[in-house]
């Protein structure tokens, strides 16, 4: 294709997917004690929960400028006229910084896309920019497409705790001491590009019977995809999933799968989450 399309490995892309697309996918790190591990190469989601389980230290690091300037170099050997580069939410991660880096000493047109999003939530932005592309659309007609799907998707999750995403910097100290001191199980959402509060909840039944019914009525009656994420939790995201394919009139595709490592080190085992993406 004239355009080329890259992401970064939060936004959880099937291998299937991926080739289907000719999408190349940078990998961040994470880091499990004294050992730096490339996600989706090196460490699985089900390491980084037992990891957590057994308080070792887990965080994770962007991904070097110079993988993205590889990830452009190979495009412009294989043709390609310009590329769109669509990652994580600048609010939470370097990445997005390291690929703009990256795409300044690029020898082909690169827009790089900050979609505020992530997982499931990026992935469809990815799509949505690959389906542009495989029409023969222009690299700011691509852009373009993944920042309008960005601005129309949503994602909202629940935790078991705070906790991980404290220690992480992703939400402030104060709210999870709250959180943790009037034993309520937290609802979040992607606002603005950063992890904010939307809910507290007594329990966690009733945490996830909220989750379900906030993700029906952001998904209303229009054509919509979903995807259900958890980590550690699949018995519970098969659950929701099939309650979710049942309730939503306009159900498009639902995918359903486990976050990756990445995510993972920040939110914990028991996570569950629902991205809403109107197409």
């Amino acid at each position: 294709m004239p355009v080329a399309l890259v992401t970064d490995s939060t936004a959880y892309l099937s291998d299937e997917v991926v080739a289907r697309h000719g999408i190349d996918v940078v990998p961040l790190s994470v880091v499990v004690g004294d050992r730096v591990l490339q996600e989706g190469v090196e460490v699985s989601p089900g390491d980084v929960a037992e990891a957590l389980r057994k308080k070792v230290h887990v965080t994770t690091s962007r991904p070097n400028p110079e993988a993205f300037a590889a990830a452009y170099r190979a495009a412009a050997r294989r043709g390609a006229e310009g590329v769109v580069s669509v990652h994580l939410s600048a609010e939470l991660s370097g990445t997005y910084q390291a690929a703009v880096l990256a795409a300044e000493a690029a020898d082909i047109p690169v827009r790089v896309v900050d979609t505020r999003m992530v997982a499931m939530a990026l992935g469809y932005c990815v799509l949505a920019a690959a389906e542009v592309a495989e029409r023969g659309g222009g690299v700011d007609e691509a852009a373009t497409a993944a920042e309008k799907r960005a601005g129309a998707t949503a994602g909202f999750f629940y935790v078991n705790t705070l906790e991980y995403l404290r220690r992480g910097g992703r939400i402030g100290a104060a709210q999870a001491m709250l959180g943790s001191a009037l034993a309520v199980k937290p609802l979040l959402h992607i606002s603005g590009g950063r992890i904010e509060p939307l809910e507290k909840v007594r329990t966690s039944s009733r945490a996830i019977a909220r989750l379900e019914e906030i993700a029906i009525r952001h998904a209303g009656t229009g054509e919509v995809d979903l995807a259900v994420h958890h980590l550690a939790a699949e018995a519970g995201a098969q659950q929701l999933a099939e309650r979710l394919r049942e309730r939503v009139p306009g159900l498009g595709e639902l995918y359903v799968g486990e976050v990756g490592a990445v995510i993972g080190a920040h939110v914990g085992p028991g996570l569950l989450a629902v991205v809403v993406s109107p197409r």
